[in-house]
């Protein structure tokens, strides 16, 4: 993953919201600390609230601690030192002036770094080439998480089965009516029993459905489109898994279950096509025409966007959105990488229909790593 020749890296952020982070040290941790790569070394600094878990849980060759540092820096200044006064002493004493932050690095901590000599490279993500290509753990990570999801969606699904159809709406056994939110609690509440964390849990139905992100609101209808689209993260080992079904209580249109085959044919088109060296931006203009050739047309009508407009799929690891891409901008695909594929279909009057599997590249082919059966009425 590091090479001595690169140059000096440093992060400065907390790793409960910064994949980058917690993808160079496996340590978890709710406020910030640095992270500095020099040569082949890999060195955080941290608090003396953070010092021993960090040596236990932390995959880095050294720990520093913060306020050995900080006395240093209050020496040399005659005052309290500010967080970059004391960082700036490690790199001091590590001899480095120039350092490799990310994009997203703080300008306060920027400017004083460069007000104390030492020269900034700004990189875009990916900041760690090597985290697009998922080694056997992360696969198994990210394999897990998605064992959640498929757990959990399935309590929901067997739940929608035995719903009583009634005036058009769904109702519980106590005749109650379904609401998204109940589905999506029952979703969430399921993953976090499992040790998952699901936020903004896509439970939309009906008219709402012909909106991608719509999360869902309200009563569930019967005999329409209910879109599920759930992407946790492990609590753990902090890999996410995504993946999308729709379904129907009761019976379909004729014109959704067009629209639902027309999707399963286009995400089927495109794990043959998705393979070390494919092109994303190809597959996903193959999708494209594919969809068009069975009579579903893609532009702007009365306004709104209809047809399939969003990519065909994204990369999945520390991040629920990472790269590559497989869309509109070119993008290579290569063995190790893992992607979703979830082309999908919105019509204003008409609904949603989208689906979701998670995909791992090979060399001559991909490796579906998604179990959960596609079908439409249940």
């Amino acid at each position: 993953m590091f090479m001595g020749n690169e140059e000096p890296k440093l992060i400065i952020s907390d790793s409960e919201t910064d994949a980058n982070i917690f993808y160079c040290t496996k340590f978890y941790a709710p406020d910030q600390f640095a992270f500095i790569q020099n040569g082949e070394k890999k060195i955080v600094v941290v608090s003396d609230l953070e010092l021993d878990r960090a040596k236990s849980e932390s995959r880095v060759d050294m720990v520093l601690p913060y306020t050995k540092y900080e006395k240093i820096a209050k020496k040399q200044l005659g005052k309290e030192p500010s967080y970059i006064d004391v960082i700036a002493e490690v790199l001091f004493d590590m001899k480095i002036k120039k350092v490799t932050v990310p994009w997203d690095f703080y300008v306060s901590f920027a400017d004083d770094l460069r007000k104390k000599g030492f020269k900034l490279v700004i990189k875009k993500d990916p900041f760690f080439d090597s985290r697009e290509i998922k080694c056997a753990e992360e696969v198994n990570n990210i394999i897990m998480t998605q064992r959640g999801v498929e757990s959990a969606l399935q309590k929901a699904v067997d739940y929608l089965k035995k719903t009583v159809i009634k005036n058009g709406f769904l109702f519980s056994k106590r005749g109650k009516k379904v609401t998204s939110e109940f589905i999506r609690e029952m979703i969430n509440v399921e993953l976090l029993k499992n040790g998952f964390i699901a936020k903004n849990t896509i439970v939309s139905c009906g008219e709402q459905s012909a909106v991608p992100h719509n999360m869902g609101e309200g009563d569930l209808v019967a005999h329409k489109p209910i879109v599920i689209d759930i992407f946790p993260k492990d609590e753990k080992s902090g890999y996410y898994a995504d993946m999308t079904r729709t379904i129907v209580r009761g019976k379909a249109s004729t014109q959704i279950k067009k629209m639902f085959k027309a999707v399963v044919s286009a995400q089927e088109l495109a794990f043959v096509l998705a393979k070390d060296g494919a092109m994303g931006d190809q597959i996903h203009r193959k999708v494209l025409k594919h969809l068009k050739d069975l009579g579903f047309e893609t532009g702007k009508k009365n306004g709104r966007m209809q047809g399939f407009f969003h990519g065909t799929g994204h990369g999945v690891g520390l991040d629920v959105h990472e790269l590559p891409r497989i869309g509109k901008v070119k993008s290579m695909l290569k063995s190790g990488h893992v992607v979703t594929v979830e082309p999908g279909l919105y019509y204003p009057g008409v609904g949603g229909v989208r689906m979701e599997d998670m995909i791992l590249i090979a060399d001559d082919k991909c490796v579906n790593l998604t179990g959960f059966p596609k079908v439409l009425e249940i």
